[in-house]
């Protein structure tokens, strides 16, 4: 892989939703650049070169991070916080979106550092068009700091 390539760090748990996520940036032509992990730990390791991922440049990082919050093995709060705690990781935008309400995790989140909070619509139409805006904003629109 080309540590480079990676724009999007999807963190998703959910095989249905990691699909639609994908097919709505492929067919918005928004990235071809996506790198997919099923779980915090995992995610985590990606983020800082760690475990199966301590081959990857430390120093290349994806362009946007989306983030479920409902992960296994180290939940999206965690990755979160650990994201927006190191200096190195900390200015990478971290969308999350997920399918929880709960307003508790919506102020954890932004405590934390998010860059913006999502709810996953149940409506496909309405899903695509969410991941449209969030490609068309963090990937065409927004004008990251340059990668030291």
């Amino acid at each position: 892989m080309n540590d480079q390539a990676v724009e999007v760090l999807l963190v998703e748990d959910s095989p249905s939703d990691e699909e639609l996520t994908l097919l709505a940036l492929k067919k918005y032509k928004l990235t071809n650049k996506i790198f997919v992990v099923r779980d915090g730990e995992e995610a985590l390791d990606y983020i800082f070169a760690d475990g199966k991922y301590s081959d990857r440049d430390a120093n290349q990082y994806p362009r946007v991070i989306l983030l479920d919050l409902k992960l296994p093995k180290v939940d999206g709060l965690e990755v979160l916080r650990r994201i927006k705690a190191d200096p190195r990781t900390k200015q990478i935008p971290v969308v999350v979106l997920t399918s929880s309400k709960q307003e508790s995790d919506i102020v954890e989140s932004y405590k934390l550092g998010v860059n913006s909070y999502i709810v996953k619509p149940v409506d496909f139409e309405q899903f695509t068009e969410s991941i449209r805006e969030i490609g068309m904003y963090w990937l065409l629109l927004n004008e990251p700091p340059a990668q030291k």
